[in-house]
Order: C-alpha cells, then sequence, then structure tokens
C-alpha cells in the first residue's frame, strides 16, 4: 500500500441490466484502488442480481438497488414481474440518490451509461456536482457502433449532459485501440476531457478459498455473465460431435445468467463427450483464464483485460446484436494481431469451428505481436485518485504493509 488519503471516498455506480461486465469492471478498480491507498472507502452502486456472489476487500463495499433486465431486443423489464418497470426505475433513483446524500463522496465514477439507466443518476449528478464532488463518466474502449451509439444519445442529448455534469471521462483502453467515440460529433469540450487511461490489467485473486480446478490442459470456453452465450456453445460443442480428431479438454463456463433450461440442455448434450466439461459459475474467473492454455469467448471487455493480462491465445466469437460492440473489439483485435476471429455464421459451421479450435492450440498469445500492448489502466487510475485528493503532496508507492 502507498499513501493514506485521509479516509477518502469514492462512490461507483454500475447499472448491470445484463451480465456482469459493469460491475467486474467496478470491483476491478475498486479492489485496485484500495489496495494502493490505505485511507480509501469505496462503495459501489449495482442492479447485478448477483452482486453479493463476489469476494470484496476491505473498504469495498456495494449497495444493491433492484434489479432490472435488459431483454435482447433492447427493451428493460424488471427482474420481480409483480413490480412495474416505472415503479422499479423510481426505487433505483431514489436508492441512488440517498446513497450518495449519506455516503458524501469525494468522487463519483458512472460506468458506462453518463446519465444511468433510463437517466436515473441524473439527479445524483446534479445534487453531487452542486456539492464538489469530482465528477468522472468510465466508457469500455468500444461502446458500440457510431451510427447506433448516436442515435441512442441524441435521443437523450448525452453529450450536452457530459460536458455539463463530468469533470472527466475515462476511456478504459489506449488510444491506438479504438476510440469510443468515433463517429460522432463530439463537442470540444468534452473531447479535452477525455482521458485514454489503457486497459484494465488483473491479476489472480488473492482469496483463500479456490476456485474450481480441472486437471491437465484445458481450453477455457466462456460466455461472461451467460445469458446470450447459449449459441458459442453449442457451436463448441457441435465442433467436438463432428470432429474426433479434437480431443483437447475444454472447460465450459455456463455463466450465473443462463436460463436453467439451457443448462441443462448443455448438461445432457455433453455426457458422452469426454473431453468436455461443464461448471456453472466461478466468481474467480481470473483464475480459471490464467490456468487455461487458450481462450475461447464472446470478447466482451472483461475478457479481453484477461486474455491480454495472462497473455492466452484466444478465439473470438462476437456477438453482433443488438450492439456491435463485440464485433468492433474483436476485428480491431484481429487486425492487431492479438487473437483470432471467427464470425457467428462461421462458428456455426462445426467444420470450420473444430478447425478453428485446433488452430487455437497452436496459435502464439498476444505477446508475440510485438506491439508491446501495455496494460496499465489501474496504474494511471490511481495516480489520477492521488493527484485529486493530494494535489499537494507527492504519493510515492512503498511495500506492501499491514
Amino acid at each position: 500500500m502507498s499513501t493514506r488519503l485521509n479516509d477518502a471516498r469514492i462512490l461507483m455506480y454500475s447499472h448491470d441490466s445484463f451480465g456482469l461486465g459493469h460491475l467486474r469492471r467496478c470491483r476491478t478498480i475498486a479492489h485496485a484502488l484500495v489496495e494502493d491507498y490505505r485511507g480509501l472507502n469505496v462503495l459501489i452502486i449495482s442492479g447485478a442480481t448477483i452482486a453479493g456472489a463476489f469476494d470484496y476487500r476491505a473498504r469495498v463495499d456495494f449497495v444493491k438497488i433492484p434489479s432490472v433486465i435488459k431483454l435482447r431486443n433492447g427493451e428493460y423489464t424488471s427482474l420481480d414481474q409483480h413490480i412495474d418497470l416505472q415503479e422499479t426505475l423510481k426505487m433505483r433513483r431514489s436508492i441512488i440518490y440517498h446513497t450518495a446524500e449519506s455516503f458524501q463522496p469525494d468522487i463519483f465514477i458512472v460506468d458506462k451509461e453518463p446519465m444511468g439507466l433510463r437517466g436515473e443518476v441524473e439527479e445524483t449528478l446534479t445534487y453531487l456536482k452542486a456539492k464538489g464532488t469530482k465528477l468522472v463518466i468510465g466508457l469500455r474502449d468500444v461502446m458500440d457502433s457510431p451510427q447506433l451509439l448516436e442515435a441512442e444519445w441524441k435521443r437523450n442529448d448525452i453529450l450536452k449532459k457530459i460536458e455539463r455534469y463530468y469533470d472527466h471521462v475515462w476511456v478504459y483502453g489506449p488510444p491506438d485501440f479504438h476510440d469510443p467515440l468515433i463517429g460522432l460529433d463530439v463537442p470540444p469540450k468534452v473531447r479535452d476531457k477525455m482521458d485514454f487511461v489503457g486497459f484494465l490489467q488483473r491479476s489472480k485473486t488473492q482469496s483463500e478459498s479456490t476456485s474450481h480446478r480441472t486437471e491437465g490442459d484445458y481450453i477455457l470456453v466462456t460466455t461472461g455473465g451467460g445469458g446470450d452465450g447459449s449459441e458459442l456453445i453449442d457451436d463448441v460443442i457441435n465442433a467436438y460431435k463432428a470432429d474426433p480428431e479434437l480431443t483437447h479438454k475444454a472447460l465450459i463456463v455456463l455463466g450465473p445468467y443462463m436460463p436453467g433450461e439451457q443448462r441443462l440442455r448443455f448438461m445432457q448434450n455433453t455426457s458422452d463427450i469426454p473431453y468436455i466439461e461443464i461448471i456453472e459459475f466461478d466468481n474467480r474467473m481470473e483464475d480459471i483464464v490464467a490456468g487455461a492454455k487458450a481462450v475461447v469467448s464472446m470478447g466482451g471487455y472483461n475478457t479481453v483485460c484477461e486474455i491480454l493480462s495472462f497473455d492466452k491465445p484466444a478465439l473470438i466469437v462476437p456477438r453482433i446484436v443488438p450492439r456491435e460492440e463485440q464485433l468492433i473489439r474483436a476485428s480491431r483485435a484481429s487486425e492487431l494481431g492479438l487473437f483470432d476471429m471467427l464470425l457467428p455464421e462461421d462458428a456455426e459451421d462445426p467444420k470450420k469451428m473444430a478447425q478453428a479450435l485446433k488452430d487455437l492450440l497452436n496459435r502464439a498469445p498476444p505477446s508475440a505481436n510485438g506491439r508491446n500492448l501495455k496494460l496499465d489502466g489501474l496504474e494511471n487510475l490511481s495516480k489520477r485518485i492521488a493527484e485529486w485528493l493530494q494535489p499537494d503532496d507527492t504519493v510515492k508507492a512503498v511495500s506492501p504493509s499491514a
């Protein structure tokens, strides 16, 4: 740990309507910051249904708000079908506001959605800005295709609101990988606030309890939260059934949001394939990625950061609807020689998928591309926080202490 930050407080917001990406990103940042600064306290507001399934380090906690699910058509519904969506959103807004009012943060970091789900954090932003709180919006390296993002943001006047409310716009990727606002008419004042901090590197967990362990080398197949990953898992299983030469062990992690009937179908469908092992969920995916020989995924932000952090050969089969985020990220990574990419229509062909899996076992890791891609996002965020909270002091890192 390094310098004590005099009991400084950071509030984070993660809307979490589909998957685990937002919460996992917030949790990664929070853990890195409390490890660096002994006096720092971080509180995460999350809508993730399984927020409590994860371990949190000392001085990191979360407030659970009622869950809202994003359907595959892009619409939202309450997790509790007996409560109207508008009532759920009203409760969420109230909890967010009163949490901020009670916690009194020095810094408020919003993940991905500048005004929150259906504008639910705007009232809180107004309150905190008047209190002098430092306001930050954190964006993924890729948000969506320019045309889709522009249409969505224009409806809600998002760029002007970013200019009005936020002090800083963090981009969780390097500037030479991708600009999340490319193709949009971004006001100069918003551009001036943009800070490409780099990918958020991952490390193995420090948990005393063990993650799932599998014997020998394995290809990890992961779909993140699993809510929209059934097609990829079907493609992998069909490839194993079609090609008797495909005998390398595959560990498939279904994800906590995969529907029960799909879980059961996959379990039954692989009972006669000795090379496939299926588990439902593990809250320490970093350890499972670190132990894999190679990774097959859809190309979500967190999984890509893990693949790069542990330098694993990877095959990406991106989701292409309702957002093009994964397709854009996978295409750019493939262009840079970091990963292999297979489009969903090609992955549906068992022979093509089987060949891609066999090729993956001989693929060089991302570091072999010679681009010296840095993963220094957490280090850079830590420096920014120190500059804001101790502007007159020089923060010197020292060896970890009790």
